[in-house]
């Protein structure tokens, strides 16, 4: 059994450094990582020349919608993240979906920052 979770670990390591080779954030055009569990999400933007965090957004910091579920609420961290971009005076990204697909709740989320005002590219 603990084989099998160390190997599903490695496949999901394997598919994120594979989506992550071809990404590289700056500070005009940061990259938009997503982390999801089956609790939460949070979303960051992160200049990779720097190694900077310069804006991020999490589920603990907006309230839970009740309908719709987890979908609902990755678009809610989605708009605040689009917010915090602007605030910090960033209009442009490029979305890091990590071992996750771009389905659901990332998508929701990326698309949710879009109509907030962060355009992206995949």
């Amino acid at each position: 059994m603990k084989d099998r979770i160390v190997a599903k670990r490695e496949k999901a390591h394997r598919r994120a450094r594979r989506v992550r080779a071809r990404m590289h954030g700056t500070a005009q055009c940061p990259r938009l990582t997503i982390k999801r569990s089956l609790k939460h999400i949070s979303a960051q933007l992160i200049n990779d020349v720097l190694g900077h965090t310069l804006a991020h957004a999490t589920d603990l910091e907006v309230t839970k919608a009740t309908e719709g579920g987890r979908v609902a609420t990755a678009a809610l961290v989605g708009t605040l993240l689009g917010e915090k971009a602007k605030k910090v005076g960033i209009s442009m990204a490029v979305v890091d979906r990590g071992a996750y697909r771009y389905h659901g709740c990332v998508q929701a989320l990326v698309e949710a920052a879009a109509t907030a005002g962060l355009s992206y590219s995949k």
